[in-house]
């Protein structure tokens, strides 16, 4: 018999992370007699379990339940809601909520609550935004009215994300001390350590197979070591670890938007922001430069090299999610096209191996994350690539705080990716442009404006993704490769898992970047093989 606390040994030998407090037996090759499970699915949450201020918001919140929920294909789906409805001016959202429902502390869940949790969540000026919503009220004990300031497609993402949180029981520790409606219920969190989660014995809907979740928060270096001494259940890995086999588990693929892309300062140089930062770059501000980048980088070879073959070409922030254009995606790799583009556009070839135009050499430096082995190494690759373009790239590495000071005037290596398209805007929009990581490069179009307008205006998620679509490329315009190309989208990245072979967790949805844990959507599903 192997019990966790070996784990605590082993890593204090191997001066990693120590995790104790909980005593699980396992028999060798026997886990589907057990009905619990061992995770290190990713870090520890610094904001705690408040879906007020943005937990839930890249996965399931786990400890409270959402109004509308996507199914495996981004399907809406009723959770608390029994039905909903969307006014004819888009204005006015009714949700209906089941009423056989009650929180983890047997308290009965109502429209009251459900008020409640909205209106705070647009009182804590946190990452969600509900400044669109003009008010909130609960028509009866199990009818809840939201009224817009203007209509907005997107509202429905935030009845899908935002966890429901009890009026009673809510104060300035719940972000510790999490009291829900969801599937689990967090019953011990040690610091730095672990959380140890348990079946919510309140819970309406599918009762899960697992009693007892224990999730572990170990570096990836650490979590691999725990794998491979047999006392995890669930690992998540990078890709460099994804090639070793370890006995008793098998690899889990998932896709994602969870993309990594070269963010292209679109205006020249010459103005300053309200803190005195540079705006604008003279070489990317090129078009023929933006596109020649994307016609001539090989995709897969980053794929292949970088990322060990686990991930897939990225071509806009969304790939195969409900709302991507996929007329959008251009053939890449061609670098004699690449260099026509450039030739036309001006740039001339010269005896050094770097192209001039009007006196401006085709050159620039591509910073990214310095403690983010993956992008540098994807920036060094992509800088290899663009020499036989005659485009000279260098590549640094800087903090968070300096990257703040230069992402509107050098291009970076950027990551995105989500399940709302409101994020399109966010990167696009004209509106947006400057205002905190979003549209840092100071893209605008008005076409794309219009379109994006339009998606956020219309009724009907269908409606909607046709002109997000339309955004990207119309046939003549948009904001993908094939139009303005502020971006250079690069990579997707495959989320790896290490898991028990014994251990089915089903069909998962493409997974969004990679903050919170994603792959617990479904957990009420998981289960030992029969």
């Amino acid at each position: 018999m192997k019990k966790l606390t070996f784990i605590v040994l082993f890593f204090a030998m191997i001066s990693l992370v120590a995790c104790s407090n909980t005593e699980t037996e396992k028999s060798e090759g026997a886990n589907k007699q057990s009905d619990e499970l061992i995770l290190a699915v990713g870090s520890e949450p610094e904001e705690g379990f408040d879906p007020t201020t943005g937990w839930g918001r890249y996965g399931s919140p786990l400890f409270q339940s959402t109004l509308l929920r996507y199914d495996k294909n981004f399907e809406i789906q009723n959770d608390l809601a029994e039905d909903y409805q969307v006014s004819d001016d888009g204005l006015t959202w009714t949700v209906e909520i089941r009423q056989d429902v009650q929180f983890s502390d047997g308290e009965q869940l109502d429209a009251d609550d459900v008020v409640f949790t909205f209106q705070q969540t647009k009182g804590s000026g946190s990452v969600v935004d509900l400044s669109n919503v003009k008010g909130i009220e609960a028509v009866d004990d199990y009818t809840v009215r939201f009224h817009l300031e203007k209509p907005d497609s997107t509202f429905i993402d935030l009845l899908v994300t935002t966890g429901i949180v009890p009026e009673h029981a809510y104060d300035e520790n719940y972000r510790e001390h999490p009291i829900g409606s969801g599937p689990y219920q967090l019953v011990q969190w040690d610091k730095g350590q672990q959380i140890i989660v348990e079946r919510n014995p309140h819970y309406y809907g599918k009762e899960p197979y697992f009693k007892k979740l224990t999730f572990l928060f170990l570096s990836e270096d650490a979590g691999y070591a725990a794998a491979k001494a047999g006392e995890v259940d669930v690992v998540s890995i990078p890709s460099s670890f994804a090639n070793e086999k370890v006995p008793g588990m098998k690899l889990i693929q998932l896709e994602s938007v969870d993309n990594r892309g070269v963010m292209f300062p679109f205006v020249p140089s010459g103005d300053m922001t309200e803190d005195g930062f540079p705006i604008g770059n003279d070489v990317t501000a090129d078009i023929s430069i933006r596109k020649a980048i994307n016609v001539g980088v090989d995709r897969k070879a980053l794929v292949d090299g970088v990322l060990d073959g686990y991930g897939t070409p990225a071509y806009s922030v969304a790939d195969r999610l409900p709302w991507w254009n996929p007329d959008s995606v251009i053939e890449d790799h061609d670098i004699e096209q690449a260099k026509e583009i450039l030739d036309e556009g001006g740039w001339k070839e010269t005896d050094e191996g770097v192209r001039v135009k009007d006196g401006k050499e085709a050159a620039f430096t591509l910073f990214y994350p310095a403690d983010d082995q993956n992008r540098q190494s994807l920036s060094m690759a992509f800088a290899e690539m663009m020499k036989p373009l005659g485009i000279s790239v260098t590549t640094e590495g800087k903090s968070w705080n300096e990257l703040e000071q230069l992402m509107y005037s050098e291009p970076i290596m950027m990551g995105w990716g989500s399940h709302d398209p409101l994020e399109m805007y966010n990167l696009y929009s004209s509106k947006t442009r400057g205002i905190g990581y979003y549209n840092t490069n100071y893209y605008s179009n008005e076409v794309v404006d219009q379109y994006m307008e339009q998606a956020l205006r219309a009724t009907s998620t269908e409606e909607a993704n046709e002109y997000w679509k339309k955004a990207q490329w119309d046939g003549k315009e948009g904001f993908s490769a094939k139009g303005d190309a502020p971006w250079a989208w690069l990579v997707n990245l495959q989320h790896l898992y290490l898991i028990d072979e014994n251990l089915e967790i089903g069909e998962q949805k493409i997974q969004p970047h990679g903050h919170g844990w994603p792959i617990t959507d479904f957990i009420e599903d998981w289960h030992w093989k029969e």
